[in-house]
Order: structure tokens, then sequence, then C-alpha cells
């Protein structure tokens, strides 16, 4: 059980590890686009309906694509009065109930609701309502899916990474 519990973690850490990498260079592209619509409405005193929009776009793509990459290197912002001191079991043990307590039934509930949001945006074809917006808003909306999707498979995992501490006494790896 502990090998089959280690493959899992270790399958769903290579996954979000390598989205958030391919993730990490929509950072730059949205950098890119900013620095050239300040450049361009400083030149030229316009811009593109669909730039800001593009910007949006992105923005949304990084935070939500990213999120299982940042549970898994711990760096989701937390109120931490007391867990930095605490030992790797107790550290276990508070990740294991608010995992499945909190993270895991979000996940689900996020992945549920936005999934048919996003079908329905699918179906329609939507695109933005503004005249030269950005057409098929739909992949922005399942990006909400697949990134609850990737956060719920992080939290599975830290929840097994969890159980194993506790019952093998072991430190946790990234």
């Amino acid at each position: 059980m502990e090998n089959l519990l280690q493959k899992f973690i270790n399958f769903v850490n290579v996954i979000n590890e390598n989205i958030g990498k391919a993730t990490s260079w929509l950072t730059g592209i949205l950098v890119v686009l900013v620095c050239g619509r300040v450049l361009g409405r400083m030149l030229f005193d316009s811009e593109p309906v669909w730039l800001p929009e593009l910007e949006w776009h992105l923005f949304a793509m990084i935070f939500l694509l990213a999120a299982g990459y940042t549970l898994k290197h711990d760096k989701h912002v937390r109120v931490d009065l007391f867990y930095a001191d605490f030992s790797e079991r107790d550290k276990a043990l508070v990740n294991l109930v608010g995992a499945l307590l909190f993270l895991i039934p979000w996940c689900c509930l996020i992945i549920w609701v936005s999934y048919d949001y996003a079908l329905g945006s699918f179906k329609i074809l939507e695109g933005s309502p503004n005249p030269n917006g950005l057409p098929y808003r739909f992949v922005v909306k399942f990006a909400i899916t697949i990134g609850a999707c990737l956060l719920l498979l992080q939290a599975l995992a830290m929840v097994a990474d969890s159980l194993l501490t506790l019952k093998y006494k072991r430190v946790r790896e990234n």
C-alpha cells in the first residue's frame, strides 16, 4: 500500500510540476503584453479592445493552472501562527484534516459548478461582449475546471503523503 500511495504522489507531482513550469511561460508573455500595451498607449494614444482582455485571460490561466503546482510546493497563502513550528507529524495531521474537510470538498464543488458553466459557454461559442473582443471565452472558463482538477489531484496526493507521514513517521518529500 505504501508503494502504491508513493507512486500516486509521484505521478501527481510530475503532472503539476510540468504544468506549473509550462504555465510560468505565460507570465513572461503577460509581462511583454502589458509593457507593449503601455508603450503603445503612450506612443499612439490607443489600444485594441482585445489586448486587455487577453491580459486578463492569461492572468486567469496562470492563476488557475498553477494552483496545483503552488500547493505541491506549499506556497499557498496561509495564516501561519503555529504551523511553521509544528513537527512533521503535526503538519501532516493539519494537512490531512484541512484537505479532507475543506480543500477536497471545495475542489469538487468548483469542478461540478464550473464544468456546466464552461460547457454552456462552449455550446454557444461565447465570445467577448465587446466589439472586436476575443472569441472563445469558453477556453478560460474551462481553465477553471482544469485548474480545480489539478488542485484536487494535488490535494489527494497531499492526503496520501500525510497518511504516509503519520503511519511511517517519514519526512515529507517535495
